[in-house]
């Protein structure tokens, strides 16, 4: 076989990380279907595929015993052929007949080819399935290989692996360049019975706790728990963190000393603005957290056991206790699970 056969293996063993032992493995399995479709009536025993690594060679060969009276040409060959074969012939011994794989009619050579592509894509998959089995639901880092620039979509790398980035999956607001090393979500795996695909997020809003195990050590142990984070992926988030240690401060752990550690979460979301909330199991105190940056005056729970409130607010506060196009209410909402109505401290009567 030529020498860049070998290199070709090589290739492929370097970008989709299948080892050269196993190709070699499925190219024989391939060839040898070849050699069986172009030679139904040999037995499978007698069909012999080698691939020599070391001599670069490919070698095919179908074994045939040595026989006085031949009734089975396809097993069997008479003596005196054997002995233009091999000196060494003998009745009841068996002999090497070579093939040239180049003479292989072109649908056997074709079924061998398929047949290959399907093994090695079938690696492939599990591979990948493989690789990603104990990164799902976590954060990974990935360097930026390229932008489409028609789709804005990126194409990173996770390990050697390259993962589409869909724009929509991208924060809003956020230019990404090549060589940028940024961290990612992986969500999970798409369709892993057949072509599996890594699908990877910067806008899913458990980047966000990932983000805070990786820079606060005190949610890393447990000591701090997250216990709902509310997500406007590029403008803001809401995360509602608890202490199991009273000497520990929960939000204060995650401001950091100089508030390094929300800082460094920030600045890998893009500026994103993150509110940290106390949490606590007192409803109506837990809404009035939520709607920070705001104060709040009075919070009123529905007496009908339904999920509504209904929150007063500073006049000159309630501009901030709404938000921009509502975000700040509806960030509450989403965390606390609450429907939010919210009313000024001394609403404008009009006559």
């Amino acid at each position: 076989m030529n020498k860049e056969f070998f290199e070709a293996l090589s290739l492929l063993e370097e970008e989709n990380g299948i080892s050269k032992d196993i190709l070699i493995e499925k190219i024989e399995q391939g060839i040898f279907k070849a050699v069986k479709k172009d030679f139904p009536d040999t037995f499978e025993e007698n069909i012999f595929v080698k691939i020599d690594m070391e001599k670069n060679r490919l070698n095919v060969k179908i074994n045939k015993t040595v026989v006085e009276e031949v009734e089975d040409e396809a097993n069997e060959i008479s003596l005196d052929d054997a002995l233009e074969i091999s000196k060494k012939a003998k009745i009841g011994s068996q002999v090497e007949i070579k093939l040239n794989p180049a003479k292989f009619k072109r649908i056997a050579a074709q079924s061998a080819k398929q047949s290959i592509r399907s093994d090695i894509r079938e690696i492939e998959r599990q591979n990948l399935l493989a690789l990603y089995d104990n990164k799902e639901h976590e954060c990974v880092s990935a360097t930026v290989i390229k932008i489409e620039p028609d789709t804005q979509n990126a194409v990173v790398s996770i390990e050697g692996n390259e993962v589409y980035l869909i724009r929509k999956e991208q924060i809003p607001g956020e230019t990404l360049h090549e060589g940028d090393i940024i961290k990612v979500y992986v969500v999970g795996i798409i369709n892993p019975e057949k072509r599996p695909l890594v699908k990877i997020s910067r806008t899913h809003r458990d980047l966000v706790k990932r983000l805070f195990e990786i820079e606060v050590p005190e949610v890393y142990d447990g000591t701090v728990e997250i216990m709902g984070i509310s997500r406007e992926a590029g403008s803001r988030s809401k995360v509602a963190v608890r202490s199991k240690d009273e000497n520990v401060d929960a939000v204060g752990a995650c401001i950091g000393p100089r508030r390094s550690r929300i800082s460094a979460i920030v600045k890998e979301l893009n500026g994103e603005k993150i509110d940290i909330i106390p949490y606590s199991d007192d409803d109506a105190e837990y809404i009035a957290s939520a709607l920070s940056p705001s104060d709040v005056v009075k919070v009123m729970l529905a007496e009908d056991g339904t999920r509504a409130s209904e929150v007063i607010v500073p006049d000159d506060q309630l501009s901030l206790a709404i938000g921009n196009r509502g975000q700040n209410a509806k960030l509450a909402a989403k965390l606390t699970g609450y429907k939010i109505d919210i009313s000024p401290e001394n609403p404008i009567e009009i006559e």
